[in-house]
């Protein structure tokens, strides 16, 4: 088997799925995909005591994938104990209770997929904590055309521990500053109005889902990630800056809303939203719609639909992956587990 010389090896996982058949050729074939700098992901059933081939694959792997549902916990204990003596990357997938996600990751699983992810959790009751809409408000604010640097500066400082949460936020080691920022006025103007928008959201959204609810980091990057692709994406194929914001906005409590089970109506009530976002979130299609549904298609891989809609959008699909990964890494800068830095 051969693969193109002009692909990139070192950014190419080769995966072999559970229907793949062990044998002496297919090791042959992987030991030339390593020679050639690919990286090899293998599904658990591959490491079977009846494969005489298990031991040599694993030396070969990167990944091993363990699916969740298909494999119980004496399995995958014997599974961890063979990949984690390679060094070799766990994934844990099909994860769908906090119960399964805790017990992964206490075995040494660096990766994880599944619906535990984006399932909602229903709640009698409902209601947006009072921080969160005292976020969005002073988002809208800052967001007005005629807003000068010495309101903003006001009305942030009006609330001693947003100041301090921005401040640490804007100091964390992820943004790599020469020098540190001592003040809010200092900050808005080396940063500019737009990014203190955005950091505010961040803060707003990271506190809903991590404290309010449980949610583990990993879903409140995931949430991140939606809102900057969202942005991006608008901000790739949208001259308007005054629309950019809001495309980040409809990405954040898209995820929210079918995370919580949130009624959007009452929601959309609750904050000061726009009528083309509202209508967004309620499944109406529209320019906002449109790049939901295509944020929405890459974390699903749905190659079909990304394609319609990459067409429809008239971007290229290089560009749209292109900015997801962006995304993810800004996302995985502004929630850091352990020291969260908002």
């Amino acid at each position: 088997m051969r693969l193109p010389s002009y692909v990139c090896s070192k950014k190419i996982v080769i995966e072999l799925v559970e229907t793949t058949r062990p044998s002496r050729n297919l090791l042959e074939i992987i030991k030339e995909m390593k020679k050639s700098q690919y990286r090899i992901s293998i599904n658990s059933s591959m490491l079977d005591e009846l494969n005489p081939y298990s031991k040599d694959i694993l030396e070969q792997t990167d990944y091993v994938k363990v699916d969740f549902q298909k494999t119980d916990k004496n399995v995958r204990k014997h599974i961890n104990k063979k990949a984690l003596a390679t060094d070799t990357i766990l994934i844990a997938e099909k994860i769908e209770t906090s119960e399964e996600y805790l017990e992964a990751k206490s075995n040494g699983y660096s990766l994880f997929q599944g619906y535990y992810f984006s399932k909602p959790a229903i709640f009698s009751t409902f209601d947006i904590p009072a921080y969160f809409t005292s976020y969005v408000e002073m988002r809208a604010f800052i967001s007005k055309e005629k807003t000068s640097v010495n309101d903003i500066v006001e009305f942030i400082e009006r609330d001693p521990s947003l100041s301090y949460k921005i401040l640490k936020l804007i100091n964390s080691p992820a943004n790599k500053l020469k020098e540190k920022i001592y003040h809010i006025r200092q900050a808005v103007k080396q940063f500019g109005p737009f990014e203190i928008e955005n950091w505010i959201y961040v803060l707003a959204a990271r506190e809903e889902l991590t404290q309010t609810s449980n949610v583990s980091i990993d879903v409140a990057k995931l949430c991140l990630t939606r809102g900057k692709l969202c942005e991006k994406i608008g901000r790739l194929r949208n001259d308007q800056s005054e629309k950019i914001p809001g495309y980040f906005m409809t990405g954040i409590f898209s995820f929210m809303n079918g995370l919580k089970a949130f009624p959007i109506e009452k929601m959309t009530d609750s904050l000061p939203l726009n009528e083309e976002m509202i209508q967004a979130l309620m499944g109406v299609q529209n320019e906002y719609k449109d790049v939901l549904d295509l944020a929405v298609a890459v974390e699903k891989a749905q190659w079909k639909i990304i394609g319609d809609i990459c067409k429809k959008l008239e971007i290229m699909e290089t560009d749209l992956f292109k900015l997801y990964a962006e995304a993810i890494n800004w996302s995985n800068r502004m929630v850091v587990e352990d020291i969260c830095y908002l």
